[in-house]
């Protein structure tokens, strides 16, 4: 396999050994549940942003509370910071998110509510991080040791409730305007993705990550054996590497496609409600437990017409509204679930379906 050798400057070559123990070190810093950040990725209208924005935004400008970004000329990122708790944490990404509207708009570009519009199940995965727009939360690890405050267990939890919140918030049916099938183009590209397991969650993001693409036919693991990879690109890769959950020293959990208006309080609320609070985690196990198959192309293919997923997340809303009732959470944090999941998630529909009906009413 002939693997190309990093250009520009010459590099210390990694070992196996010393990029899983590096991987290992960063993975899971334990810190005890409470504090709670959101990023929101912006897709953006064609011709997307120009150059000149796109180099303007890369020193991370500061909004009120957190950061703007680009990813790509078609992807602005707002990261808020890590808040103590989620009420404070969705009241600053709601002042942060609208702040980039003037700046965007003076470039005649809009922002779409949809999480992709030109992406196919067949795209490149790079088109996942450049191309489509999601909503991550981001919480503690946990700290070491068992039960339900330990970064096993929260690890364990995110990894089953993924694919079925991916599921609940589809929304990128439409390729160029046209069906594609799926109801997420988004989450197709991560289609076949294998569960991770929970035994040794450090040891498993290594085996993950060295384990992922690097480049057409190789992974990172090959590279590094080719004698080529070096510990910046070994960063580098990590920075590019978007699973459903990531351990980048805090939980970060990317399943949910960007969502029309103000909607990406609803992951949000839900994620931070099945992980933080104890017994929705407990349920939401159960409710996971009997999922099988290749649970991502189901998610991202039929989304919540899939009747076991649709079951699951039914009762994963349910815990995650009654876990937002018991911490205290806002009213408009606690409607804005109700709201959804009636509309949604109780009649085994997603935003993705209501893209399709415009679609299928269009002339």
């Amino acid at each position: 396999m002939l693997i190309p050798p990093t250009e520009g400057t010459e590099v210390t070559p990694l070992t196996e050994t010393a990029a899983e123990a590096r991987l290992r070190d960063t993975a899971l810093t334990p810190g005890a549940p409470g504090f709670v950040g959101v990023a929101a990725d912006l897709l953006l209208t064609a011709p997307g942003v120009p150059l000149s924005l796109v180099e303007s935004l890369a020193g991370r400008p500061q909004l009120r509370h957190g950061f703007i970004t680009a990813r790509s000329p078609r992807v602005i990122v707002v990261s808020g910071p890590p808040s103590p708790g989620l009420d404070i944490c969705a009241g600053r990404m709601a002042e942060d998110i609208a702040m980039p509207c003037p700046l965007i708009g003076g470039h005649g570009v809009a922002i779409l509510d949809e999480a992709a519009d030109t992406v196919s199940p067949t795209s490149p995965r790079t088109a996942f991080g450049s191309a489509t727009a999601g909503v991550r939360v981001a919480l503690e690890a946990g700290i070491d040791g068992a039960g339900p405050y330990g970064l096993r267990h929260r690890w364990a939890v995110a990894q089953a409730i993924a694919p079925v919140l991916a599921a609940a918030f589809a929304n990128s049916p439409l390729s160029h305007g046209h069906p594609t099938g799926w109801r997420s183009n988004r989450q197709a590209l991560r289609r076949g993705w294998a569960p991770v397991g929970d035994d040794d969650p450090r040891a498993a993001w290594a085996t993950q990550v060295l384990d992922a693409p690097a480049g057409p036919g190789y992974t990172f693991r090959d590279r590094i054996r080719s004698g080529h990879a070096g510990p910046a690109e070994l960063q580098a890769h990590l920075r590019d590497f978007r699973p459903p959950v990531a351990a980048r020293g805090h939980l970060e959990i990317d399943v949910a496609d960007r969502q029309p208006g103000n909607g990406w309080r609803v992951p949000l609320a839900v994620v931070t409600a099945l992980i933080e609070d104890p017994l929705a985690a407990a349920e939401a196990l159960v409710a996971t437990s009997g999922l099988d198959g290749d649970l991502w192309t189901r998610a991202a293919r039929d989304a919540l017409t899939d009747p076991e997923l649709a079951a699951a997340a039914r009762s994963c809303f349910v815990s995650a509204y009654a876990a937002l009732a018991r911490q205290g959470a806002g009213r408009d944090l606690r409607d804005a679930v109700a709201d959804y999941s009636e509309r949604y998630v109780m009649r085994s529909r997603c935003p993705a379906d209501d893209v399709l009906d415009r679609a299928a009413a269009r002339p």
